[in-house]
């Protein structure tokens, strides 16, 4: 098994994705629409969460994905080691910092 090293990249905040690199989301774990199902949930386990933030190419949050989505998708019948976090869009949902959650 090959370990993920996190790489933290700056992004400028885009308004309609609600979200941006930033004190808020700093310590939140990342992750990258290509990256597999399978890779996403190693991560998360890693961390110690059960959702991730998810990034497009540009770096633009598009929104969460959460632990038990993405088990029921390695646990469906359809399921390959090469699906990635992007074909299966609808598990991302919208973003909310955990600051505005705990509110």
């Amino acid at each position: 098994m090959t370990l993920v090293q996190p790489q933290f990249r700056t992004v400028r905040p885009h308004p309609a994705h609600g979200c941006a690199a930033g004190p808020a989301d700093a310590g939140e774990p990342q992750v990258w629409e290509d990256m597999t199902v399978e890779v996403a949930l190693s991560v998360m386990a890693a961390a110690r969460t059960g959702h991730l933030v998810v990034r497009n190419e540009d770096g633009l949050c598009t929104g969460l994905v959460h632990g038990v989505r993405l088990t029921a998708v390695r646990d469906s019948s359809g399921y390959t080691d090469r699906i990635r976090l992007r074909d299966v869009a609808d598990l991302i949902g919208p973003f909310a910092p955990q600051a505005a959650t705990a509110a």
